[in-house]
C-alpha cells in the first residue's frame, strides 16, 4: 500500500513542477503579447482620428469658401496635431514598441489636399473631441481652413 501513496504523490510532484516551468515561460509571453496589442490599438486608435480629421478638411475644402463640417473623434494620447504646411496631418503616438529591439514612438499621418490649414489647439490630450472643420470666405482671398478642436 506505502508503494502506491508514494507513486501518487510522486506523479503530483511531477505535475506541479510542469505545470510551474510552463508559467515561467508563458507568463512572459503573454505580458509581452496584452503589450503589442495595447499598442496597436493605441496606434490604430490615432490613425483613425488623424484619418477623419483630415478627410473631413478634404471635405470642406472639396465644398469651397464657406464650408463647414463638425466631427467628434477620440484622442487616446497626449501629443500634437500638426499640419507640415504641404500636405499631411501627423501625429506621434508615444511609449509603443515600433520594433522587435524597442523603439517608443510611433507617428501617423494621412494626406490633406489644401495647403493652408490653421489648428487650435494643436496640444491635444487624451478625451473625446468635437472638430470643428471650417473655411471661411475671405474678401477674395482663400484663406486657411480651421480645425478647432473642443
Amino acid at each position: 500500500m506505502d508503494v502506491k501513496g508514494q507513486v501518487s504523490v510522486e506523479y503530483l510532484l511531477v505535475i506541479l513542477v510542469i505545470i510551474i516551468i510552463l508559467g515561467s515561460v508563458s507568463i512572459p509571453l503573454i505580458r509581452t503579447s496584452i503589450n503589442s496589442s495595447m499598442d496597436i490599438s493605441k496606434t490604430s486608435d490615432v490613425s483613425n482620428a488623424v484619418n477623419s480629421i483630415a478627410n473631413a478638411i478634404n471635405v470642406v475644402y472639396a465644398n469651397g469658401p464657406g464650408a463647414k463640417r463638425t466631427i467628434s473623434v477620440y484622442i487616446p494620447v497626449n501629443s500634437a496635431l500638426v499640419y507640415d504646411n504641404v500636405s499631411s496631418l501627423t501625429m506621434v503616438v508615444t511609449n509603443v514598441s515600433t520594433t522587435a529591439t524597442g523603439g517608443t514612438n510611433k507617428t501617423v499621418t494621412a494626406n490633406v489636399n489644401y495647403k493652408n490649414v490653421t489648428i487650435t489647439p494643436s496640444t491635444l490630450t487624451k478625451k473625446w473631441y468635437t472638430v470643428t472643420i471650417e473655411w471661411p470666405v475671405n474678401n477674395n482671398a482663400l484663406g486657411p481652413i480651421t480645425v478647432t478642436f473642443s
